[in-house]
Parts: structure tokens; C-alpha cells; sequence
């Protein structure tokens, strides 16, 4: 089990100051007598801790590495601009906000947001009738289930996609 912050300086302040100092091994031993529950820590676990504290003056974590979350105010400023203008694209809204194209997408998801792309069709299929009352009785279902599902849902003439927003259960949610 890692150790926390407290253990940390508990080993130091085991460690003790000038002429007063234990060795690594007497420290390991009288940590292990103080926390018998716990698993002992090694010789290589106290010298590093103090190694850590001489040069960096703490023994806290280091910020771990990766990439950095999104902030939760550009997560809004990403839905929000989508709302207003539901005829713009990712790419669009991504150099709108100076961010990646990625992380717009990305928010779209985590939200249940999808785009859509309108696509023209010329002729009727066969089935398209049988998929048209399908699409209809699916939309009523929904709707009669979760009271003004049609209303949040955005339609636009000349949009390059549309945004479909399904909550799990409890219904559909707003943005507004």
C-alpha cells in the first residue's frame, strides 16, 4: 500500500533532526512497531523520502503527467455555442473556442450530443414507407414516455448537423 502524505512525514519526523538521527533500518523498524497492520516499508522507501524532502523542501506527490482536463466553464462554452448556432461544425466550434477538434468532439459525446449530416435523397426506396412508420412510432413512443422529448430535440433547414440529445432513464434533459 503507497503511502500518503502523513506517513511521509511521520517517517521523517522518525528520522529526527542533527545529532538525534536514526538510521534508515531503525526508522523502518519503529514505523513497522507503530503500524503492525500495515505493510513494513523498506530501507530504499526512507531514503528516498529523504532524499525527496533535502532537495524539494516537501514530500508531496509530483503532478502527475498526461494531458490536462477540460474545464468545466469550456465544456458550457462548447454546448452552448452548438445551441445557438446548431448550423455550425466541430471544426467550427473548435476554432471558435481554440480548442481541438478532439476534445468538442469529445464533449459532444459525454453530454449524448451527435451530429448529423442531412442528406438529400431523390427517390424512395421500396422499404422507406415501412421505415418511415417504424421512425414515427418510435418518435411517438417517446415522446408519450418522456413529456416533450420532440421539443429538445434541434431541427434546422440548412444545417450540416443536427443535435440529438437522449437521456438515460428519467427523461430528456435541457440545456436552457
Amino acid at each position: 500500500m503507497p503511502l500518503n502524505e502523513r506517513d511521509r512525514i511521520e517517517i521523517l519526523m522518525m528520522i529526527g533532526v542533527g545529532d538525534r538521527m536514526r538510521t534508515q533500518q531503525e526508522v523502518c523498524r519503529l514505523f513497522h512497531e507503530m503500524h503492525p497492520d500495515r505493510e513494513p516499508v523498506s530501507q530504499s522507501t526512507v531514503s528516498r523520502i529523504e532524499r525527496k524532502y533535502r532537495e524539494l523542501g516537501h514530500v508531496r506527490d509530483a503532478p502527475r503527467q498526461g494531458r490536462p482536463k477540460i474545464n468545466e466553464n469550456v465544456q458550457q462554452d462548447v454546448i452552448l455555442s452548438a445551441l445557438e448556432n446548431p448550423h455550425c461544425t466541430v471544426r467550427q466550434v473548435s476554432r471558435d473556442l481554440n480548442i481541438g477538434k478532439s476534445s468538442v468532439s469529445n464533449i459532444f459525446k459525454k453530454v449524448k450530443y451527435h451530429p448529423y449530416r442531412v442528406r438529400l435523397i431523390h427517390e424512395l426506396a421500396e422499404d422507406d414507407f415501412d421505415r418511415r412508420t417504424e421512425f414515427c412510432e418510435y418518435m411517438m413512443d417517446h415522446n408519450n414516455q418522456n413529456n416533450g422529448f420532440i421539443a429538445n430535440i434541434l431541427f434546422s433547414d440548412e444545417a450540416t448537423w443536427l443535435l440529438f440529445k437522449f437521456a438515460e432513464k428519467g427523461g430528456v434533459e435541457s440545456n436552457q
